[in-house]
């Protein structure tokens, strides 16, 4: 792997859920939200990637660590859409559950990551 970033396990799963974001957008999401809500959580979940790659990637330490708290201010965005999706019963109670999981799971793993610098 040629880039520091791509070893690390936080930003593997960072890309994995983006891309289950994005699935769950082309299949539930209706055409009248393209502009709206699901513009918005498919460009949180991506932020949320390509902030722990930017940061990351030749940076000092401390600069690392404003980029994970971009990134999981990104993540708390993309739980925050995804409330807002089953509040409008865009999301069953499943998908929500699901990666609502996820996220916070990945929030666990930017905040030890971000401590440990």
């Amino acid at each position: 792997m040629a880039f520091k970033f791509e070893n690390l396990q936080v930003w593997q799963k960072a890309l994995e859920l983006t891309d289950e974001v994005n699935t769950l957008t082309k299949s539930s999401f209706p055409k009248e939200e393209l502009f709206i809500l699901t513009s918005q959580i498919k460009r949180a979940a991506d932020s949320v990637v390509l902030n722990i790659a930017e940061g990351c990637t030749g940076q000092t330490n401390a600069v690392f660590k404003t980029f994970l708290g971009y990134s999981l201010r990104s993540a708390i965005e993309v739980v925050a859409c995804l409330f807002i999706a089953k509040k409008r019963k865009i999301i069953n109670e499943d998908d929500f559950t699901m990666l609502y999981n996820d996220y916070q799971s990945l929030c666990k793993m930017i905040t030890s990551l971000k401590n440990t610098l």
